[in-house]
């Protein structure tokens, strides 16, 4: 009975938070507090989803402690009248924060930049000429290397194009979330919807797999072991599969993103 009733206190008692943040306006001191508290496990979630793309020099307990940062931020900042629920509002504060933290001490080397952006740029060359997916042999042979020198810069390129791909900001919410933190410009609705439009095209007609491998991961949150085995290949070959995919897009959308 006594485990019961704290279970259901603690239903009541979360029903009752929420009810009080989601009035709108900022939530008083001790909610901040309860809301840092049930939500710390979603920190812990969201770090070591990106770790299964990151290089090993990337130290999880970084991302919780910058995941952390960015719980609190949105605690204190959280309004209920910008439409997203308070976990979609965390979770996207949360995210940013590790990005950012990732940002600041510059893992990838500008080699890794370079080489992602030559693999864009071939995948849209050959897809304009065959009018048809690049295929692996072919972007290989358009680089004037190997079919598994290619995969391996697939590999190596794995966790600066999962930033890049974040870095499009392109989630409903989440766009909602950045344009709720600055004053828009008359033309920022607009602009988001066309690139959204274009976005979800892009991916639409991604092959299969990669296609597959995009939802799994972004949509279901599933981590790359749990995609193989989905798949039934490896997970280094998952990796390789996300990255082909990120870069089809990047190569699609080229008129949307700015090269760096």
């Amino acid at each position: 009975m006594g485990m019961n009733g704290g279970a259901n206190g603690g239903a009541v008692g979360a029903a009752a938070l929420y009810a009080r943040v989601e009035r709108g306006g900022a939530p008083a001191a001790q909610d901040q507090e309860e809301l840092v508290r049930r939500h710390a496990p979603l920190v812990k979630r969201i770090a070591y989803h990106l770790m299964s793309r990151l290089p090993p020099s990337v130290q999880v307990d970084d991302l919780i402690q910058a995941g952390m940062i960015g719980l609190l931020e949105a605690a204190r900042n959280y309004d209920a009248g910008q439409g997203a629920s308070f976990e979609t509002y965390a979770g996207i504060r949360i995210r940013g924060a590790m990005l950012d933290e990732i940002r600041r001490n510059d893992w990838a080397p500008r080699s890794v930049h370079r080489k992602a952006r030559k693999v864009a740029e071939a995948v849209r060359e050959i897809e304009s000429r065959t009018r048809r997916d690049a295929r692996d042999h072919e972007v290989a042979e358009h680089l004037g290397i190997s079919l598994e020198e290619y995969h391996q810069m697939l590999q190596d390129a794995s966790g600066y194009l999962v930033m890049s791909f974040d870095d499009l900001g392109v989630d409903d919410e989440a766009s909602a979330v950045q344009l709720a933190d600055r004053s828009p410009g008359p033309m920022d609705g607009v602009q988001q919807e066309a690139f959204r439009r274009s976005l979800a095209e892009a991916i639409a007609s991604l092959p299969d797999r990669e296609r597959l491998v995009m939802t799994l991961y972004y949509d279901e949150e599933l981590n790359l072991r749990e995609i193989g085995e989905v798949l039934g290949v490896s997970e280094s070959r998952v990796s390789q599969i996300h990255s082909q995919a990120l870069i089809r897009l990047q190569a699609r959308l080229g008129s949307w993103i700015r090269p760096e």
